[in-house]
């Protein structure tokens, strides 16, 4: 390997190779050192490091190029492009570890958090507790600085004992629930919708009052089949697109 050391990844068999491994490398540039390297191992150190093949790590690639975080060189090697933007699509495909991935990059300040009472939207999610603790958090492009995405996160309360708000500035509440907390996350489903930014989002997202918004709702179940999580983040609708993929297996 060079100076510059990919994240590991445990792969999950029943999702695209090359997609998981894409995911994981881009959380892996987008997290990197300031005085990280920023030329890639060669494809062939990329594949037996995620224990892929050559074939797979050169759609992965191929994949970070076209979002223009790389740049490909023949005889030089591949390339980190140092002012490559972060927004990206949001994906509705992968792991608990692609969705980590898919939040990696950005820099992300805590608002708040607050013990609130179970109503509305959250009564199908939380039948048998009256509260959940909601914490609020801003994300702002990692270069720039420029926000792109605000979230609601509401966990259980005996699950959000065990959250640090320090641990949240680093970190999605995904993988803190999963790595800090221990809960063994079963799965989790999202639905995107269009929406009109409200003045609170217009605020903080610094977009005009009613302008286009994509709201993602993520609902996160424990292997029990109990909800721990429900998230609700609001992206700019000027710097992200919606993307699906089927697998067709």
């Amino acid at each position: 390997m060079t100076a510059f050391a990919p994240d590991s990844l445990v792969l999950n068999r029943k999702l695209p190779l090359w997609y998981q491994v894409s995911q994981s490398l881009r959380a892996s540039i987008l997290g990197r050192a300031p005085d990280a390297s920023l030329r890639l191992p060669t494809e062939e150190q990329l594949a037996e490091h995620y224990g892929v093949s050559v074939l797979t790590m050169r759609q992965a690639l191929k994949e970070l190029e076209g979002e223009g975080l790389i740049s490909r060189h023949r005889r030089r090697g591949t390339f980190i492009e140092p002012g490559a933007r972060r927004g990206a699509p949001v994906r509705l495909l992968g792991s608990v570890d692609a969705i980590v991935a898919q939040q990696s990059g950005d820099r992300t300040t805590v608002l708040g958090r607050a013990r609130t009472a179970v109503s509305g939207e959250l009564l199908e999610h939380f039948p048998d507790t009256a509260e959940v603790v909601t914490y609020r958090r801003l994300r702002h492009d990692g270069e720039s600085g420029e926000p792109t995405n605000w979230a609601e996160n509401a966990v259980r309360p005996e699950l959000a004992e065990g959250v640090d708000l320090a641990d949240l500035a680093r970190w999605p509440m995904t993988k803190v629930l999963r790595d800090v907390v221990g809960v063994r996350i079963s799965r989790i489903t999202d639905t995107v919708e269009a929406r009109l930014a409200d003045p609170e989002t217009a605020e903080l997202l610094q977009v005009p009052l009613l302008s286009p918004i994509l709201l993602c709702t993520g609902v996160t179940y424990d292997e029990d089949g109990r909800v721990v999580d429900v998230a609700r983040i609001r992206y700019r609708g000027d710097r992200f697109s919606f993307t699906v993929t089927l697998d067709a297996t």
